[in-house]
């Protein structure tokens, strides 16, 4: 039986689960630097502006990058009154919020704090947390205890360089979170039963499900169609010439950005689109007067580039020709992408069925830059190397390459 997962949250209409990713209803433009990807604030935000006395969340609304980092758009109402993290995390050690693939800002802890912590001790995470220390989720604490918590863009579209400890570090913001298991977290939810009877699935069925993604996989279906099968958990970097964004292409920036938000991280705010059938309008919009900066944000940030002697120069360079005469045609510019063209599954030599599951029903030529560090690949992550993603285009294409040449083409995708 296919389910609709949609529930009203008092009079509103509010969607399950989460990611904030990247989409626009404009293609924009941002003068974007090739860098390691590292971006820094002065800190989270205290209070942000308000309409009519209505608090709009804690980032100005010029500030893409507080609001990639810091603004829930209102999804507390998700995180917190649904799915009752807030409960979970008070009890949770970070050695095993670290386990789900959560990350910590070292630099929004101070060092002395950081060298004594004790990372068994459940206090610790609610300290970090106070601390706003939690990559991707804000929490208010009041006397120790977790009283709100919601995530923000950066839990699923950052990470941090490790620089401290295994997944402790700098804020790498843009790059996907690929130990993330968003699945496993909400199955942990004490609120999970409740989840499930709205949805009207049994709760062991909603729980075997979740836990079945694994960590860097999300499905921001699920909700729609009933079914599961997640995705790999995109980049949200080098976007700046990209036409279209996600997988399948349903359109830019900021499109993809209001429909994770309403749609998944369950935010307080407006996404309309017939094609999907959905109109939710809910008041005050917490998300769409923020599109534009966060949009611009995601713009200005650069793909990293490949770390020096990472791969083979004289390789690359005769790499780039085989590049040139067997992938531009698809690949093509500077942005690595034909988009907004699209293709169909036969095309690709790809699993039809995410396509399926579309608006499109065709998938985006995936943009290149970056490439280097973020096996696998492919939406549904069937290719565990570029070595893989060589051969199975060679294949599919009829490329007929040698042996040699393949192995260029690899030191070519690992320069860019």
């Amino acid at each position: 039986m296919r389910h609709h997962f949609i529930w009203s949250l008092g009079c509103a209409l509010a969607l399950v689960f989460w990611g904030c990713d990247d989409g626009d209803a404009d293609s924009g433009d941002a003068g974007a630097t090739r860098d390691s990807g590292v971006a820094r604030d002065v800190g989270p935000p205290d209070a942000g502006p308000t309409d009519g006395g209505i608090d709009l969340g804690p980032c100005a609304l010029d500030d893409g990058q507080c609001i990639f980092r810091h603004d829930t758009f209102g999804d507390e109402q998700l995180w917190t009154d649904v799915l009752r993290l807030n409960e979970l995390v008070q009890g949770l050690p970070p050695t095993t919020a670290l386990s789900v693939g959560l990350k910590v800002d070292a630099e929004a802890v101070p060092s002395e704090v950081l060298a004594g912590a004790d990372l068994e001790d459940p206090a610790t995470t609610v300290a970090l947390l106070s601390l706003d220390a939690v990559v991707g989720v804000r929490a208010t604490v009041e006397d120790g205890m977790v009283t709100r918590i919601g995530i923000t863009c950066a839990l699923c579209h950052s990470t941090v360089d490790d620089s401290v400890a295994a997944g402790i570090g700098s804020r790498l913001d843009g790059w996907p979170n690929r130990d993330l298991n968003p699945g496993a977290i909400i199955a942990l939810t004490p609120g999970l039963p409740a989840l499930a009877e709205s949805l009207g699935v049994e709760t062991e069925a909603a729980r075997a499900a979740l836990e079945s993604w694994g960590p860097g996989r999300y499905d921001a279906r699920f909700n729609q169609d009933g079914e599961s099968s997640p995705v790999l958990i995109p980049p949200a970097y080098g976007l700046a010439d990209v036409a279209l964004e996600t997988y399948t292409g349903e359109g830019p920036i900021s499109y993809w950005n209001a429909y994770v938000a309403v749609t998944q991280m369950g935010a307080h705010g407006t996404f309309q689109d017939e094609r999907l059938g959905l109109d939710i309008v809910q008041e005050p919009d917490l998300v769409t007067p923020k599109l534009p900066a966060l949009r611009d944000y995601q713009f200005s940030i650069a793909a990293p580039a490949p770390p020096e002697g990472s791969f083979d120069v004289d390789a690359a360079a005769r790499g780039r020709g085989v590049f040139e005469a067997s992938c531009a045609s698809c690949h093509a510019g500077a942005s690595f992408t034909d988009a907004p063209t699209l293709h169909t599954p036969e095309e690709t030599g790809m699993d039809g069925n995410e396509a399926r599951r579309s608006v499109t029903g065709m998938y985006r030529t995936t943009p290149l830059r970056g490439a280097w560090h973020r096996a696998p690949y492919f939406h549904d992550g069937s290719a565990e190397s570029l070595e893989a993603v060589v051969e199975h285009y060679d294949g599919v294409l009829g490329l007929g390459l040698e042996a040699s040449e393949r192995a260029d083409l690899v030191e070519y995708l690992r320069s860019l």
